[in-house]
């Protein structure tokens, strides 16, 4: 794939941070043309110019197209490195750049400035990402951005950079990318065609599909991870801080998707146990396992046979039940859903003083989509009357390799060494 003169002008200038060519090439060019080797954005060669070249040893030279000097203004050329850099990546998102294109390597601009260390670049991205998603978020649809999760490893991407959160068991997103028309490459990377060959996972489809389960995990026909052991730790503090102070007469509790019932014997180990304790799960399997369980015998835990859509709306209507604590864990869902969640049914099934969370693994094998994704939900959150405390937890990924808990599972959902715990109640 050849590119004209123009975009290799405009890709240079990105990669100098010449913000005076930019300024000139980018009123008839795309800021979304990539090189056709390493397909990398002018945001991309932004920040990966400093790969052989870290910011205390950058030199201020600037050249055109034509290797000869460009005048930039005075103040423009004595701004320090970095400086510039974040005026050039602001420059080309204001004109469209497109903040999670995807290179070679599997990087977006991002996700090569978290590698590099560069904090401030990788902010400007983090922020360009989150208000891409907002701003789509308020036209009430959600793309799809790449995460290698447990069900599909696809990323959809619009003309405008906007991306899905995806829940998937609240486990990380399903991501496939659709690159704009001028932005396709003619060869097709190993990368692209196993993305192309990769099955979606909806919630009919998950919920008809035949489970393994065993001591450590349960898998879906295509071995995507529904729920795996290493969340015992997770589910252990989400516990204590949802039931933080304790309820005196023992807590009201909510839970939302069963899986392996981790989290719902914590709530019922905790002091004092719960006085009513709600499960809902809609697969047939889990149901059956769940009514074979200690939990099922006790007669204050209820069980839901099926979506909590259809079993919520009933609950809400009763108008006297409420809950202290009340958990989301679904799997093969989209945020859409989650939102749904927290915007319809915590807000009249909370009690004033009680807590919400759920298992937060939006985008969780891509730090930046992580970190966008915290940003998006906190804000939603917010919007819907909660204000969210988050807890930093550390996740030791790198023990789960090789034959550990990834071990006959198809994809992972969780790749990052930081998990953040969400705890939201209402506000004041």
């Amino acid at each position: 794939m050849s590119i004209s003169t123009e975009a290799q002008s405009l890709l240079l200038a990105a990669t100098d941070h010449n913000l005076l060519l930019l300024r000139s090439l980018l009123k008839s060019q795309t800021p979304n043309v990539q090189d056709p080797t390493t397909l990398r954005t002018p945001l991309h060669l932004a920040i990966a110019s400093f790969e052989t070249n870290p910011p205390s040893q950058t030199q201020e030279t600037h050249t055109n197209g034509n290797g000869t000097s460009t005048s930039e203004t005075k103040d423009e050329l004595s701004l320090p490195p970095l400086t510039k850099a974040t005026k050039t990546l602001e420059l080309l998102l204001q004109n469209g750049a497109i903040w999670n294109s995807l290179d070679v390597n599997n990087e977006t601009p991002g996700c090569i400035a978290y590698r590099l260390g560069l904090k401030e670049l990788y902010e400007v991205m983090v922020d360009a990402g989150v208000r891409a998603e907002l701003l789509f978020g308020r036209l009430d649809g959600y793309m799809a951005l790449d995460d290698e999760d447990d069900e599909d490893d696809d990323e959809e991407i619009d003309e405008d950079g906007v991306i899905d959160i995806s829940t998937e068991n609240n486990e990380g997103t399903e991501e496939e990318q659709e690159e704009a028309p001028e932005l396709v490459s003619t060869e097709q990377t190993a990368l692209e065609k196993a993305e192309e060959e990769a099955i979606p996972v909806t919630s009919d489809v998950y919920l008809s599909s035949t489970l393994s389960i065993d001591d450590d995990k349960i898998l879906d026909e295509d071995k995507n991870g529904v729920m795996m052991s290493w969340e015992s730790h997770i589910m252990s503090l989400t516990v204590q801080h949802l039931l933080t102070p304790p309820t005196p007469t023992g807590p009201k509790i909510l839970n939302i998707g069963y899986g392996m019932g981790i989290i719902d014997s914590y709530f019922q180990s905790s002091t004092p146990p719960p006085s009513s304790h709600h499960i809902i799960e809609a697969h047939p399997q889990i149901l059956q396992k769940l009514s074979t369980s200690p939990i099922s015998k006790n007669p204050n835990v209820t069980i839901h046979s099926g979506k909590w859509q259809e079993i919520l709306p009933k609950l809400v209507n009763e108008g006297d039940v409420t809950f202290d604590a009340i958990y989301f864990d679904t799997f093969a869902e989209d945020y859409s859903q989650l939102k749904l969640f927290f915007t319809e049914y915590v807000i009249a099934l909370l009690n004033p003083e009680g807590k919400f969370g759920f298992f937060n693994g939006l985008g969780a094998d891509r730090q930046i989509a992580y970190d966008v994704y915290k940003k998006v939900v906190d804000i939603d959150l917010l919007e819907a009357g909660l204000e969210t405390e988050w807890v930093e937890v550390e996740v030791d990924s790198k023990k789960m390799e090789g034959d550990g808990e990834w071990k006959g599972v198809r994809r992972k959902y969780w790749d990052l060494e930081k998990y953040w715990l969400p705890v939201s109640r209402f506000i004041g």
